[in-house]
């Protein structure tokens, strides 16, 4: 008589549940630098844009899904401005991050130099811009800006 031993089951891991990674978002945004002479247009921000109410930003925003950068820079700047423009080269990319309670945040902020094409001045009625105006680059230091503006003017000084 042979005796045959029970066939055994592979060893299993106990299951455990999968660490928690915070989240990560990264929104990528094209803006434009308006220049007319020594003059710069910038757009203030809303009560839409909560932690910069009140502060000047250059005209730009968040890319749709699919949409070029370029693109999505000319139809931003349209919608804050009433301007149309044209990109006339790539000024720079500036990127930045951030902690917050919800997980780490990345922005990548795409920057032309532009033409102004035709349009007139607007403001944006429902955004995070309320106000759009020319400002003497002289007198930038003096206003209250988000610090993109700033960047833009380092990258356009050179």
């Amino acid at each position: 008589m042979t005796l045959s031993t029970p066939a055994t089951k592979p060893a299993t891991k106990p299951a455990t549940k999968p660490a928690t990674t915070p989240a990560q978002t990264t929104r990528i945004a094209s803006y434009g630098i308006v220049l007319d002479g020594d003059q710069i247009l910038l757009c203030r921000l809303s009560a839409a844009a909560s932690s910069h109410v009140g502060r000047w930003t250059l005209p730009g925003g968040g890319l749709e899904f699919g949409e070029h950068p370029e693109v999505a820079m000319v139809r931003e700047v349209l919608e804050e401005t009433g301007f149309e423009v044209r990109p006339t080269s790539l000024l720079g990319i500036d990127s930045y991050t951030l902690e917050r309670p919800e997980g780490a945040f990345q922005g990548i902020r795409v920057i032309y130099t532009t033409e102004v094409l035709g349009g007139t001045l607007r403001h944006e009625v429902v955004g995070t811009t309320d106000m759009c105006q020319w400002h003497p680059l002289a007198a930038v230091d003096n206003l209250e800006v988000v610090d993109l503006v700033t960047a833009a003017l380092r990258m356009h000084a050179g």
